[in-house]
């Protein structure tokens, strides 16, 4: 089983276990507890969910329709004048040759005045229509919609938690009751490698998600 596939597994398992342990949990044991235990849910469903579909713009505009104030749409948040030659994942990614060029948009998604995550993002503009590549160049249009109508694909190289609210081991543990306190700002990473239906890739992204994004979905305190 590879790796992603394990981490696929245990996010699946890892969400339904707090489920149960919050019923009991708030007796058992203190409120700092209770909150690491929402987070680790919440954290664990995102990754999830991002593990599990084409398109993270998607992902995170489902998350924004469930825990934002409604209506928003998420929004590419360009960050210019940053740009980045291609990274040596990006160009074993996308197939790069000598002297081939490659787009380049870093971007934040934002649902609102929340910053859901930060992306860099290479991709291929022979692959894309005239259009699209307009619409990417001139705006803030996030990437999967841009390119939606070519049904692309998306596939995880990596997965990375960058925060852990429960230290590995939790369940069987002592409860951890230290108040939960700030998040950090990134809390999760991945890197993917987009295609057309066909294999051949358009873009590689690496896109690290907020602790913003737990934050807006953990249930008000008591």
């Amino acid at each position: 089983m590879s790796r992603l596939s394990r981490l696929r597994r245990a996010a699946i398992l890892i969400i339904a276990l707090p489920l149960t342990l919050l019923q009991t949990s708030a007796v058992q044991a203190g409120e700092g507890y209770v909150r690491r235990l929402q987070a680790q849910a919440l954290l664990q469903t995102l990754n999830a969910e991002l593990l599990s579909h084409d398109s993270a713009t998607a992902v995170l505009q489902g998350w924004c329709d469930a825990y934002g104030p409604g209506g928003l749409k998420i929004v590419a948040q360009r960050v210019r004048g940053q740009d980045k030659p291609p990274s040596e994942a990006a160009r074993t990614a996308l197939g790069l040759q000598p002297g081939q060029a490659a787009g380049y948009r870093r971007v934040r998604l934002a649902c609102g005045d929340v910053v859901l995550s930060e992306a860099d993002n290479w991709y291929l503009k022979e692959r894309l229509t005239p259009q699209m590549n307009q619409v990417l160049d001139g705006g803030d249009t996030p990437f999967g919609v841009a390119v939606r109508a070519l049904d692309f694909r998306r596939r995880t190289l990596s997965a990375r938690l960058l925060f852990q609210p429960l230290a590995p081991g939790w369940p069987s543990a002592a409860p951890d009751e230290t108040p939960l306190g700030p998040l950090p700002f990134e809390v999760l990473q991945h890197s993917a490698v987009l295609t057309l239906p066909s294999g051949a890739p358009i873009s590689f992204v690496v896109e690290t998600y907020t602790g913003q994004a737990l934050q807006m979905a953990l249930p008000p305190r008591p």
